[in-house]
């Protein structure tokens, strides 16, 4: 025997254990179980040991002990109809033979299934009282697009200039969707009490723009002043964060060099957005902005985010912002063939009128295929930025007024100058 055999031993023996006490102590207070502690513990060390005598002794072990299992269920099955303890058994077999070979791996494993076992209140609730039916079909389109469509579309150059690739570009959308997916479901998780706040970044991840403009709305009433500035405010960060997902996927190295001056305007913004939820002006508390019984509002009464709307899969959002970011990869790429890497950071810069990524990952797009330099696409990115958070301030003056448009110009531009002040340093760097 071995050193290595000894340390497969060890392991098996120990997540036989640690899985077995989770589900003796699951079932205290119950009908007695057919597979205790030690019985985990044995058949990790079957397992082992099967596996160290061959690939058909591990075969003829697996048969015999899903046999014993299910002679063992159907004893207990009366009392406890259910079937958990019974298949983390045969896995638990599984993993005693997996540690012959990669203990580590089975190590990991046995802890998810121990973080499973140990969360099946939270699993439930989150499943039957978080999740409806409506999200559930939502998830299942998102998997359509993700795991069907993406892989069928051609991952190659076409179009003018060569600017477009039908995989990418449905890559972008398949992110922006599993952000919006994510971003409702935690809403839903968090519950009513962040209200505004909660609403307002989940709806960033779709539309920041749109989020601002709604948040201008409800600040109209008095009560829903603080919580929409900061919930505009949040919104922004949202950006930034979905800013630094996307153009992983199309450009590493443009995201690297992107990851410090984005997580200091997250920051900078979110400091902003605390600051204002906390100390509201007027004397308006934090409790004030989701109810007030002398104004008659209720949370349910409020103004319903269109970024959000009632669904969790945000696919037209997404199409749309694909739709803007193909027309800006051909006005980036027309530039940079007719005027030069100028051409590129001034087309970025008009499509960042519309939308931060779409300038954004124009510009980190064009970087990867070798048309502009780090230098021309990190300036261009800031381009967009700035311009996409002129629109956000306009837009906040407009919907919000000038109370709403200042107190939320108050978070933004001081993030954005950090931004632009951090991408400054690393284009000199860079150069």
């Amino acid at each position: 025997m071995t050193w290595s055999h000894g340390t497969a031993f060890a392991y098996s023996i120990a997540i036989g254990l640690l899985i077995g006490i989770e589900r003796e102590r699951s079932h205290r207070g119950g009908p007695r179980q057919a597979l205790g502690s030690r019985t985990f513990a044995l058949l990790a060390a079957v397992g082992t040991l099967t596996a160290l005598l061959g690939t058909w002794v591990v075969v003829a072990g697996a048969v015999v002990v899903g046999c014993l299992i299910v002679a063992g269920y159907r004893r207990t099955n009366s009392d406890d109809p259910g079937t958990t303890t019974e298949v983390t058994g045969f896995a638990v077999f599984l993993l005693g033979a997996l540690c012959v070979t990669d203990a580590r791996l089975a190590a990991a494993v046995a802890i998810t299934i121990l973080v499973l076992l140990t969360g099946k209140a939270r699993i439930h609730a989150f499943a039957r009282e978080v999740v409806t039916d409506v999200e559930i079909d939502d998830a299942i389109k998102f998997l359509v697009i993700a795991f069907v469509i993406l892989p069928l579309l051609p991952d190659r150059d076409v179009g003018p200039y060569g600017a477009l690739n039908p995989s990418h570009i449905w890559l972008i959308v398949v992110t922006l969707t599993g952000i919006s997916w994510v971003g409702y479901v935690a809403v839903r998780a968090l519950g009513p009490k962040r209200g505004l706040l909660a609403t307002g970044l989940a709806s960033g991840f779709v539309s920041a723009t749109a989020t601002t403009a709604s948040m201008g709305r409800l600040s109209r009433s008095h009560d829903q002043f603080a919580a929409a500035v900061a919930g505009a405010q949040i919104a922004s960060v949202a950006t930034y964060v979905q800013l630094g997902i996307i153009i992983t996927v199309v450009s590493p190295a443009v995201a690297l060099r992107l990851a410090v001056p984005l997580a200091l305007g997250a920051i900078v913004l979110s400091a902003a957005a605390v600051l204002t939820y906390r100390h509201p002006p007027h004397g308006f508390s934090p409790e004030d902005t989701f109810h007030d019984e002398s104004s008659g509002t209720d949370p349910s009464s409020i103004e319903h985010i269109p970024a959000i709307g009632g669904r969790a899969f945000a696919l037209v959002p997404a199409l749309v912002l694909a739709t803007v970011l193909t027309a800006a990869l051909l006005a980036g790429r027309w530039g940079a063939a007719v005027l030069g890497p100028k051409g590129a950071v001034f087309a970025s810069g008009a499509a960042g009128l519309a939308d931060a990524h779409a300038g954004a990952l124009s510009a980190a797009t064009q970087f990867s295929r070798g048309v502009l330099g780090i230098g021309a696409a990190l300036a261009a990115i800031g381009v967009a930025l700035v311009a996409n958070s002129i629109v956000k301030c306009s837009v906040a003056f407009v919907a919000g007024g000038g109370r709403f448009g200042r107190r939320f110009a108050f978070g933004l531009l001081p993030s954005l100058l950090t931004v632009v002040g951090c991408l400054t340093i690393v284009w000199t760097v860079s150069n």
